[in-house]
């Protein structure tokens, strides 16, 4: 890979530092291609009589926020994340070899690290922080993908991939593996395409599996949490078919196009219910325990105007 890019490693180092942030720079690359999918799955739909189905207010939030998080990403990967991972490299229990026998199941490692990341992003407060700007759109296109959050290295999400390179899988390889598990995902997040058949359906996730995870329907909350694969949440107990229409968002819906309202509205909101009056270890609960957790004799904060569904 370095091969390829060697007449640009110049400026890489530069951007990023001796360590290259290769996520970083996989997913910069690929997005010309992500944004004339998003075109081509306009016109489709256009043809299809279902354009109104865009809402370009949400359309501008959701690249304003993939925008943000790129930029910030790279300056945390300088700051912060970089360092970690290169330290604890330097602590590795192993050599791992990265090689045709040893890339898939680096891959597989790495799928199960990010099942592990995004099923504790829904079900722990603290990290939902960070992850409920990915939800709270209400409509399903390509840029959906784009919702990502400027608070995700600050919160900590990085933690999920160091026992890869605490055992031995060099960093760039990890960061590398991940950035096509996330190009992958930005495929499924479009109701332009029906099913797959079954075998794939069973195995992959899909459209009609990720579908389900966008879903505010009670029978959809917190289920398929694969990026590339689907075989863990039917392993793990978290799986959903998609049967009943979709109905996107979430349950505390936020009425707000405004890309900094979406990326910090949750922190504060958690952070006001912390602080406020009561026993400090009931206070506390609200960092690690789910979202949805209600505190005895406590009515949570809303800071900006939300609806429930």
């Amino acid at each position: 890979m370095t091969e390829l890019l060697q007449p640009l490693m110049p400026l890489l180092h530069n951007l990023f530092g001796e360590d290259v942030d290769w996520k970083q720079v996989f997913l910069i690359g690929m997005s010309p291609l992500f944004l004339l999918a998003f075109m081509a799955e306009f016109v489709v739909e256009r043809r299809r009589g279902r354009v109104h189905k865009f809402h370009w207010k949400e359309i501008v939030a959701n690249l304003s926020l993939g925008a943000s998080y790129q930029v910030v990403e790279a300056v945390m990967w300088l700051l912060l994340t970089g360092g970690i991972y290169a330290w604890v490299y330097q602590h590795r229990l192993f050599d791992i070899p990265v090689n045709g026998w040893t890339i898939l199941p680096i891959f597989i490692a790495t799928e199960l690290c990010y099942y592990g990341f995004h099923r504790t992003s829904h079900r722990v407060r603290w990290f939902w922080t960070a992850h409920v700007p990915h939800h709270s759109g209400e409509t399903m296109n390509f840029t959906t993908a784009m919702r990502q959050s400027v608070l995700n290295a600050l919160v900590g999400t990085f933690i999920f991939y160091v026992p890869l390179v605490w055992l031995g899988v060099p960093p760039a390889v990890v960061m590398f593996c991940l950035a096509v598990d996330l190009a992958y995902q930005y495929f499924v997040h479009t109701e332009s395409v029906g099913r797959f058949p079954r075998w794939y359906e069973y195995v992959f996730d899909t459209p009609s599996n990720h579908r389900v995870h966008h879903g505010r329907n009670p029978e959809y909350i917190d289920k398929n949490y694969g990026g590339v694969l689907i075989i863990f949440d039917r392993w793990f107990g978290t799986y959903a078919e998609e049967k009943a229409r979709v109905d996107y968002g979430i349950t505390q819906q936020i009425r707000s196009h405004n890309f900094l309202v979406l990326n910090v509205h949750e922190m504060v909101d958690l952070l006001r219910d912390v602080c406020s009056p009561g026993p400090l270890g009931q206070r506390l609960k609200h960092l690690v325990m789910p979202p949805d957790w209600r505190r005895p004799g406590h009515r949570p904060v809303r800071t900006w105007e939300t609806e429930e569904r």
